[in-house]
């Protein structure tokens, strides 16, 4: 069976651990247009509207 040659530090092993590496929430920003919450640089799933244009037609 394989044994650790060393013992790991309590610094190495916390910073393996740590939650830096994780994934945040992605940020989000109002709509222009609607108002809806939406992903920065994304076509707003509510409206439809990108950069003051309409990219989806959005059926109600």
């Amino acid at each position: 069976m394989a044994v650790p040659a060393r013992r790991v530090s309590h610094a190495r092993r916390d910073k393996r651990r740590s939650s830096v590496w994780k994934m945040d929430a992605p940020a989000l920003q109002r709509c222009p247009q609607c108002g809806e919450l939406k992903r920065a640089h994304r076509v707003c799933d509510s409206c439809g509207y990108y950069n003051g244009r309409q990219i989806i037609s959005v059926e109600d």
